[in-house]
């Protein structure tokens, strides 16, 4: 059952990985941004899942390990920092590095808070 509510999961989280980069490139910005966009809102999103009381280990599969692990992407995020070293935006590099991580951590801290764990 657990790999079914990961695919389940999956089937939701990765299309819309793809709509928001599309929608990123589409509107002439810099891929990074949506890559920066999905992981910050994943990384909230599993914080309040993990932060709820009682939650059933199902719904964190399906939640946290299916829709969460394939919205966010730690690929695209590798090369986004690729493409922009690549290409000598290297101050571009180190603030896309450093909103990542202090976004992505900020968010799942913020959302594990307000679910009330911790």
């Amino acid at each position: 059952m657990t790999p079914l509510l990961v695919v389940a999961g999956a089937m939701v989280g990765a299309p819309l990985r793809l709509l928001v980069g599309r929608l990123t490139a589409r509107s002439g910005r810099d891929p990074a941004l949506g890559t920066l966009v999905v992981n910050v809102v994943g990384s909230a999103l599993l914080g309040v899942v993990l932060g709820l009381s009682d939650v059933p280990a199902w719904v964190v599969t399906l939640v946290g390990t299916g829709f969460c692990g394939t919205l966010t992407t730690f690929s695209a995020f590798g090369a986004d920092v690729v493409r922009l070293v690549e290409d000598r935006r290297l101050a571009r590099t180190v603030a896309y590095l450093a909103a990542t991580l202090v976004l992505g951590i900020g968010a799942a801290a913020a959302g594990y808070l307000l679910a009330g764990g911790g």
